[in-house]
């Protein structure tokens, strides 16, 4: 258990960051799955219309330090990967 105050804070601050990395992770893995969802039932159009949102999403994970920036290039690369060969199919 924290003794000093600054300890107490560090808690606190660390559960709310903790809150929000949850949140924004979840927001970006749901965004994912909904494209990965479209693409294993073979429908391109939705999985290019649902694109955007799950490369935007990406982008704000890595931009807050959520996820590395590598890490939301590498996704959003394999995700347009599997969509053109939905296409090409």
């Amino acid at each position: 258990m924290a003794n000093t105050q600054s300890a107490k804070k560090q808690i606190r601050n660390s559960h709310r960051k903790w809150l929000r990395n949850r949140y924004i992770k979840g927001k970006m893995r749901g965004s994912v799955q909904m494209v990965n969802a479209a693409i294993a039932s073979g429908d391109y159009q939705q999985a290019e219309a649902l694109m955007p949102r799950a490369a935007s999403e990406l982008d704000k994970a890595a931009r807050k330090h959520v996820i590395h920036p590598n890490k939301a290039a590498r996704k959003k690369s394999r995700l347009m990967q599997k969509i053109n060969a939905l296409k090409s199919a």
